[in-house]
């Protein structure tokens, strides 16, 4: 065999495999083993032509986990949960999100932390474990960057608060003459405009919409130029996460501490006057309790799911991309765990504090429909949490600048995971690069997109490449992530991995989900959605054609990866047939397994002895079985 790597891999078939100069391929199972088994030694198992140099690792495996409460509890729990309840019923919408999260993320969760430790491998590199698979990875950072961007804008708006947050009196706690509006004071506890019938928006509202976004009635004619302050604070948040990526990832475990903790101080104190606020149990209680007959709804199913993959930022290769730089044996089903729990938590914490605001706003504007009093999207955490300091009696610049010192924080955190992502994948193909140049070219980058979201129409924007780029991109790969892990990789070779990284047997609870529950979950879900569509609209506004065929490319920009990607792969395989190549490319490479030589070594021998123990002539549905139940 012309061959530089004697070894014969019953898992897959190395690049340099001639077909014709070694025409019989060895038989994985039944009979017909060879007499001895194959060379397992570190210089047979892995090859030279991708060896990496050692991968960087966390200090302390504290530093992991707190970096994946910072990544996870984030913007999406504080800013995307609240807006996303509220516009799908309230208790609507919490039923079935914790239904989703129980079957779909933290099954999700657990398996790519599993993968990502395992392999030491990017969220590109991991799909050595099924090359024709890899087109998910590029999609899934794709999806990373652009939530990348539109989380930056918002960060900006954040430091445009929080600066203004230092005048006395609060900026948004007043009206002004020019707003033109029908307004109520926001620092005011009670209804001082009784008996008026005209719409009452509160000045906390207006403040947002005219003096912060200055925002536009339509994008027909354009989306404007940017604003100056908001372009001067998005570049704050951009010179952090720069800082963080170059001094890497030991650097981003230290400011973990401080970017977990910090948060759950500031949101207590929120609870805490939420809940003295009149009116505010009507809100919270609107939280809570179902609606029944919006439960059977698509649209709440498919929000449920999305906001999932944004809460625990599952599907999108953070979380896969961080565990990989973990100590091969960290226990990562404590921390998936911890983790979840205090995700929930979270959002749990920020939709009482956000649903209590938004009770009083309807008792003091006399509201009846909770649904109405505020807009949705995303400025509804800077309206309703604006809104609630602005009636704080003592001291509301403090804890103005305290709230927005938080959301700035959460926002750092998940931002600089996702950069992080983009950093990794980037440094895995060219590890010559510098890593202070690739931070330096990510932030430019990012920050010149970022820009658009300066714009009147920024909101627009942003709203259009969160459906279109992120959530609809998001879910579809995630269908193939869980069948490519589930199906083609294997549920029972995932538990044999486990076994022989951590020491555990897995549990029947995480073997269903991974095998059945999840992947039908979320391909139900999506087909549904997709039988179910209708046009998205931003507050009543409908879109052009022509943005809607924009949309529909960058859908498509992120999708299509997978089948560009698989063609590749196919592409490149030197077996005689086509029928060889399209299977080799769906068993894992040669030097798939852990980064170590002498524990790669080790697994392949193990992954060896087992192929012997396996049965011939098996069905598809009997593979698909043991898979899940042995």
């Amino acid at each position: 065999m012309a061959t530089s790597n004697p070894a014969f891999i019953p898992d897959g078939t190395p690049d340099d495999f001639d077909p014709e100069t070694c025409p019989k391929k060895l038989p994985l199972t039944g009979a017909g083993f060879p007499p001895k088994p194959p060379d397992y030694s570190p210089t047979a198992t892995m090859t030279t032509e991708k060896k990496q140099p050692p991968r960087d690792k966390w200090s302390k495996d504290i530093e992991f986990l707190l970096s994946c409460i910072a990544l996870s509890v984030g913007l999406g729990n504080v800013w995307r949960f609240p807006f996303t309840a509220l516009e799908n019923g309230g208790g609507a919408f919490v039923i079935p999100y914790l239904i989703v999260l129980l079957l779909v993320g933290r099954p999700i969760y657990y398996l790519e932390m599993l993968i990502g430790q395992f392999s030491s491998r990017g969220c590109i590199d991991v799909y050595d474990a099924s090359p024709a698979m890899r087109g998910i990875g590029y999609g899934q950072t794709y999806s990373t960057f652009i939530v990348m961007t539109y989380y930056s804008s918002l960060m900006g708006v954040t430091m445009r608060y929080l600066v203004a947050s230092f005048g006395d009196p609060l900026p948004w706690s007043e009206c002004k003459d020019s707003w033109n509006a029908t307004c109520i004071d926001s620092r005011l506890a009670v209804n001082m405009v009784e008996g008026d019938n005209a719409t009452k928006v509160s000045s906390a509202e207006l403040y947002f919409v005219n003096d912060v976004l200055k925002e536009a009635d339509s994008i027909d004619d354009g989306i404007g130029s940017p604003d100056w302050r908001l372009a001067l604070c998005l570049l704050i948040p951009w010179t952090c996460i720069c800082l963080t990526l170059v001094k890497g990832i030991k650097s981003s475990g230290k400011v973990a501490y401080f970017l977990a903790i910090f948060p759950y101080v500031v949101m207590l104190v929120l609870l805490i006057r939420a809940c003295t606020l009149e009116g505010a149990g009507a809100g919270m209680l609107y939280f809570i309790k179902p609606q029944w007959d919006r439960i059977f709804e698509a649209k709440v199913w498919y929000a449920a799911v999305t906001q999932v993959f944004f809460s625990l930022t599952v599907c999108f290769g953070n979380v896969i991309m961080y565990s990989s730089y973990n100590r091969f044996s960290n226990n990562v089903y404590r921390d998936v765990t911890i983790v979840s729990i205090m995700d929930t938590c979270t959002s749990m914490l920020a939709g009482l504090i956000v649903f209590g605001v938004i009770g009083h706003l309807a008792h003091v504007t006399d509201a009846p429909d909770l649904s109405k009093v505020v807009r949705g999207g995303a400025g509804l955490a800077f309206i309703t949490y604006p809104d609630a300091i602005a009636k704080f009696q003592f001291w509301p610049q403090f804890f103005a600048v305290a709230f927005f010192l938080m959301l700035f924080v959460l926002g750092i955190g998940s931002n600089v995971g996702m950069a992080t992502t983009i950093m990794t994948v980037v440094r895995d193909r060219f590890p010559h690069l510098k890593p202070s140049l690739v931070a330096f070219v990510i932030a430019i980058i990012g920050f010149s997109i970022g820009i658009i979201y300066t714009t009147p129409g920024g909101q627009y924007l942003l709203d259009f490449l969160d459906f279109y780029g992120a959530s609809f991109v998001a879910l579809v790969l995630a269908v193939f992530e869980m069948i490519t892990f589930a199906w083609i990789y294997g549920v029972g070779r995932i538990c044999r991995d486990i076994e022989f990284m951590l020491g555990i047997q897995t549990g029947l609870y995480w073997r269903i989900c991974w095998g059945f529950v999840t992947p039908v979950m979320l391909a139900a879900i999506l087909i549904y959605h997709v039988a179910t569509y209708k046009a998205l609209t931003f507050n009543g506004y409908v879109y052009t054609n022509g943005m809607y065929a924009f949309g529909w490319c960058v859908f498509a920009a992120g999708v299509l990866q997978l089948p560009a990607w698989a063609l590749y792969a196919v592409l490149k395989r030197k077996e005689a047939t086509w029928q060889d190549r399209i299977a080799s490319c769906f068993k894992p490479t040669h030097d798939w397994g852990p980064e170590d030589p002498e524990l790669n070594a080790k697994y392949h021998e193990s992954v060896y002895k087992y192929e012997q123990t396996v049965p011939a002539g098996r069905s598809l549905g009997r593979k698909m079985i043991d898979n899940v139940f042995h």
